[in-house]
């Protein structure tokens, strides 16, 4: 099955991102700033890698030896991986951190210490997501058999209990990643096409896969329950915590900025054509949050101005709050939606209702209604 690609009217309010783009580079321009990381960011990447390589360092080396501290290194643990994967990865696999193709190479390179592969993850999140957002069939962030992300998917007896399991599954997710995800996903990019993409073929990535899953299973895994001096099964729960506190994470930051009942999930007609602009898509599936929060903006990489950065996924998010002030009054300007909520406890609160509504089809009704 190979992939077609949706194609966006360009010619549908092509001045809206015109304008946009003209009004967000003036502003780097006019302040001399650079669109890539700066102080801020670095130092955040080297506070986000500290959190998570010196708890293991500290296991392994023996400086850390009873059971309530070994634990708790699992949890800043898990702090450093949801930091590195929501702020400095996830950042140079878009290309955004440094204009130095080798530091984004690196820095993406850091998803495989993470427990999934860098390569399968830029095709999900910025061939597929980043391009088709919330569009089922084509953006596998709202693709769950267990789950209804989407009015267009067929519902289930099951789906009218999602919003009560969905957190388990949500917590799972980096698990899921590690043991199985990445597998599967191969064999669906491949059988599309899109490995051509990254430079690889199925072998070349099945072997990268299975090599780097084997030294992070050693790393994380193996050495721990040898040389921690703990019951291995100790550090076995402290591997899980990190990856619940991971999975839980990565699920609540993204999952409420496009799966919430202000957002809009369009389907392409037989043309594989979908009936709008690129940008103005953005606009429609996308929602920000908790705009306010420094601290907790600063920690979840920019991604509360999930806005800002679908419609500049090239642009390091240290600049998205600044920018933002921008895209809202050039939306304004051309009478285009801008959806955000004013604290991350309201977008999950319209995140959980949307999984309570779409589960028991109450999402239908109200559409009825309206």
């Amino acid at each position: 099955m190979s992939f077609t690609a949706i194609k966006f009217k360009s010619q549908i309010r092509p001045e809206f991102l015109k304008e946009l783009r003209v009004r967000v580079n003036a502003y780097f321009k006019e302040n001399n700033i650079s669109k890539y990381a700066n102080f801020n960011m670095k130092f955040k990447t080297t506070f986000m890698l500290v959190l998570y390589f010196i708890p293991l360092l500290l296991m392994l080396t023996g400086v850390i030896s009873t059971n309530g501290m070994v634990l708790f290194m699992w949890v800043l643990m898990g702090l450093g991986m949801s930091g590195i994967g929501l702020s400095v990865m996830h950042d140079a696999n878009h290309g955004s951190y440094s204009k130095n193709k080798k530091v984004n190479k690196a820095l993406g390179f850091m998803l495989n210490f993470l427990g999934g592969y860098h390569k399968n993850w830029i095709i999900q999140h910025n061939v597929l997501h980043h391009s088709y957002t919330n569009i089922d069939g084509y953006d596998e962030d709202i693709a769950n058999p267990l789950m209804r992300f989407s009015p267009n998917q067929d519902r289930k007896y099951m789906h009218r209990f999602q919003v009560f399991y969905a957190p388990f599954f949500y917590a799972i997710m980096s698990l899921y990643w590690y043991t199985a995800k990445d597998f599967l996903q191969l064999v669906r990019y491949n059988k599309k096409g899109l490995l051509s993409g990254q430079g690889l073929t199925f072998n070349k990535a099945l072997t990268r896969i299975i090599f780097h899953k084997i030294w992070y299973t050693v790393l994380f895994i193996v050495l721990p329950i040898l040389l921690v001096d703990v019951s291995w099964w100790i550090s076995v729960l402290g591997f899980f915590i990190m990856h619940f506190i991971t999975g839980l994470a990565l699920a609540l930051i993204f999952q409420p900025a496009h799966v919430i009942q202000e957002t809009a999930f369009p389907l392409p007609d037989k043309n594989s054509s979908i009936e709008n602009n690129w940008a103005i898509h953005q606009m429609q599936t996308t929602s920000n949050f908790a705009d306010k929060s420094i601290l907790f903006s600063w920690f979840i990489g920019g991604l509360n101005y999930q806005v800002e950065h679908h419609l500049f996924p090239k642009i390091c998010h240290v600049h998205y709050k600044k920018i933002s002030k921008i895209v809202k009054q050039t939306a304004a300007d051309f009478d285009i939606t801008y959806h955000q909520h004013k604290t991350f406890l309201g977008a999950l609160k319209s995140h959980f209702l949307m999984l309570n509504q779409l589960g028991t089809g109450k999402y239908e009704k109200r559409l009825a209604k309206a």
